[in-house]
C-alpha cells in the first residue's frame, strides 16, 4: 500500500511538472490560431517561426548570450574554485558565503543593482567622452554575474575530491604545473565543469528579470520577446519555438547524463 501511494504521489508530481509543457507542445501542432478549438495537425507554425525575423533575432541573441555567459562564467568559476581550494578553511568559508549572495538574493534586486551600476558607470565615463550603452554587452555581464556562483559550487566539490598526491607525483616526474593540471586534475573535475556549464546555460536561456533590467531598446531575448508578445496575444509560432527549445535542452541533458553515467566505469578502467 505504501509503495502504491508513493508511486501515485510521484506520478502526480510529474503531471504537475510536465502537463503544461505537454499542452504547449500539443498546441504547437494545432492548425487553428485560437486555443479554444483543435483544428487538426500541422507544421506550418514551425515554418512561419523560421520566417519570422523578430523571433529569429531573439533566438540568436538568446543562444549567443547563453553560450558566451556559460563559457565565461565556467572559466571564471574554475579559476575561482582553484583559488578557493588553496585557501585555509576560515578564509574559504567567508569568500564562499560572499559568492553565494547573488544566489540567495532576489533576482529583481540583482537586476536593479546591475542597471544602476551601468547607469552610474556611464555617467562616470561620460566625463572622458565614453558611454555605456544598454544592449548585448550589459546583458552578457548580467548573466555572467548570476551564473558565476553556480559554476563555482559545481566545480568546488569535484576539486576537493582530487587526490593531490597524484598531482604532486606528476610534478616530481618532471611535468610542468600546467601539464600536470591538464593531464591529472582536469579529467577528474571535468564532470563538475560540464555540470556548471550546463546549469549556467539553462539558467541564462530562460532568464527574464535580469535581462529585462539590463537590456536596451532594440535588443531582445526570447524571454523579453515573449513578454512583449503576451500583451498583444501570443502567436502560435511561440509555441513552436518553445517546443524546439525544450526538446533541444532535453536532448543535451540526456547526452550529458549518459556521458556522466559512463564516467565511473571509465575512471575505474583507467585506474
Amino acid at each position: 500500500m505504501k509503495k502504491a501511494l508513493s508511486r501515485i504521489y510521484l506520478g502526480f508530481i510529474f503531471i504537475l511538472l510536465y502537463a503544461p509543457i505537454a499542452v504547449l507542445i500539443l498546441f504547437s501542432f494545432n492548425n487553428s490560431r485560437t486555443r479554444a478549438k483543435w483544428g487538426g495537425w500541422t507544421l506550418k507554425w514551425y515554418a512561419e517561426m523560421f520566417r519570422n525575423e523578430a523571433i529569429m533575432s531573439a533566438l540568436y541573441n538568446t543562444l549567443l548570450v547563453a553560450v558566451l555567459s556559460a563559457l565565461i562564467s565556467t572559466l571564471l568559476g574554475l579559476l575561482a574554485a582553484i583559488s578557493l581550494n588553496s585557501m585555509n578553511r576560515r578564509r574559504r568559508t567567508v569568500i564562499l558565503s560572499t559568492i553565494n549572495i547573488p544566489m540567495l538574493n532576489a533576482e529583481i534586486v540583482t537586476g536593479i543593482s546591475l542597471m544602476l551600476l551601468f547607469i552610474g558607470l556611464g555617467q562616470f565615463l561620460s566625463r572622458w567622452g565614453y558611454a555605456v550603452e544598454f544592449g548585448f554587452g550589459t546583458v552578457l555581464i548580467g548573466h555572467i554575474t548570476f551564473n558565476l556562483p553556480y559554476t563555482v559550487l559545481s566545480i568546488m566539490p569535484k576539486l576537493r575530491q582530487v587526490n593531490i598526491s597524484t598531482y604532486e607525483a606528476a610534478l616530481d616526474l618532471g611535468a610542468t604545473r600546467m601539464f600536470a593540471f591538464r593531464k591529472v586534475v582536469l579529467p577528474d573535475i571535468m564532470s563538475g565543469i560540464l555540470s556548471g556549464f550546463m546549469l549556467a546555460f539553462t539558467l541564462s536561456l530562460d532568464d527574464f528579470v535580469i535581462t529585462h533590467f539590463t537590456k536596451g531598446p532594440g535588443f531582445d531575448t526570447l524571454s523579453t520577446k515573449i513578454y512583449t508578445e503576451v500583451r498583444k496575444g501570443i502567436k502560435p509560432e511561440m509555441y513552436a519555438l518553445s517546443t524546439l527549445l525544450f526538446v533541444s535542452v532535453l536532448v543535451l541533458l540526456m547526452i550529458f547524463g549518459r556521458g556522466k553515467s559512463k564516467e565511473p566505469a571509465v575512471n575505474k578502467a583507467t585506474h
